[in-house]
Formats: C-alpha cells, sequence, structure tokens
C-alpha cells in the first residue's frame, strides 16, 4: 500500500500567478480574540473592554489584527509549506483595510507573486506570497505579502519519500519514519 503524507510544496512546484484557497473557514468567537490578546500580553482596551469599545467609531471590540495575520498565514501552512519550508524570511505591506467581528468566519486565499533560487543557499529557492483574508461575505480584512526560503526537490532532507510519484518500493510501512512522524 502507498502512504503519502501531507507536506507542502517544494520550490518546483510554486507557480506564480496561482491562487491557494485554503478551506475550510475559520469562524472566530470572543473567546478566541480574548485569549489571543491577552495571551500576546496586548493591554489594547478595542479587544478586551466591550464597554469602552461600545463609544468608539465600531461600537463594538474588533478581533486583534494580530491573529487575524496569523490565523491567514496558518491557514495556508499544510497546503503551502507544511515540511518543505527552510525559513519564514519576513513580511511586508501588511493591511487591514476592514475589521474582523466576533462570529466572522475568516477565509485564507494566497497567490504566488514570484519565485527564484537562492544565490547563497544551493538547493532552496526564495518564493513571495500575497496571503489575504476575507470574511464571509467576501471583503477583505487583511493583506500581507510574505517571503519564505523553501527547499528544492532533490536537495531535501526528506528526499522523494513523500513524493506521490516516488517509486513505491521507497515507501516501505515498515521502515521507521524520522523523529517518530508517519
Amino acid at each position: 500500500m502507498r502512504e503519502i503524507e501531507q507536506r507542502g510544496l517544494y520550490y518546483e512546484e510554486f507557480e506564480p500567478d496561482t491562487r491557494y484557497l485554503h478551506r475550510p473557514g475559520r469562524t472566530v468567537t470572543e473567546a478566541d480574540n480574548v485569549f489571543f490578546t491577552t495571551l500576546t500580553m496586548n493591554t489594547q482596551a478595542l479587544h478586551l473592554d466591550a464597554a469602552w469599545s461600545a463609544r468608539q467609531p465600531f461600537g463594538e471590540r474588533l478581533v486583534n489584527s494580530m491573529f487575524t495575520l496569523a490565523t491567514i498565514v496558518g491557514a495556508s501552512v499544510t497546503q503551502l509549506t507544511q515540511g518543505t519550508i527552510v525559513a519564514n524570511l519576513g513580511f511586508s505591506e501588511v493591511a487591514f483595510p476592514h475589521p474582523l467581528h466576533h462570529g466572522d468566519t475568516l477565509y485564507s486565499e494566497t497567490v504566488v507573486l514570484a519565485k527564484r533560487l537562492s544565490a547563497s543557499r544551493p538547493g532552496q529557492g526564495i518564493v513571495t506570497l500575497e496571503h489575504a483574508g476575507r470574511n464571509q461575505d467576501g471583503v477583505v480584512v487583511a493583506t500581507a505579502t510574505r517571503q519564505v526560503m523553501v527547499w528544492c526537490r532533490d536537495a531535501s532532507p526528506a528526499g522523494a519519500v513523500d513524493d506521490p510519484a516516488a517509486d513505491a518500493d521507497a515507501l516501505d510501512p515498515g521502515a521507521s519514519a524520522p523523529d517518530g512522524i508517519l
């Protein structure tokens, strides 16, 4: 029996001008917002104080924008970078054009903007991604451009074992997986 482990994309598999829709969406609760806000020591009343927030322009507490950013990036991991990322290199052009509210469902998508092989790290490439988060009405609530360094297929420490096109003999279910991960 063939076994295929969920993984992200190798450098060669990223195609510019391709949009990935990450599903399912994530309905954000009040508990999510309060927990994330306090966990990260963000004391902004706009996220925590319902009475104060009621007197502000939006009339209610808003979901912490860092939670929104972390969620749209996190939703992309299994589809794009799980096990194939070397490093997250940075973010640019982060924007929050519309607030996210308790009870909203956040849908994430990513467009591959560009890619290039690393000049200093053979076997690795840099991919530029544009992440976006939309609420249940399709309104964009967050965007961010992100650069990641990923493995090229032939240089990956995982080798071709997690490649669905690999020779079936290489997928020995009796072999022990690295670090006990199946």
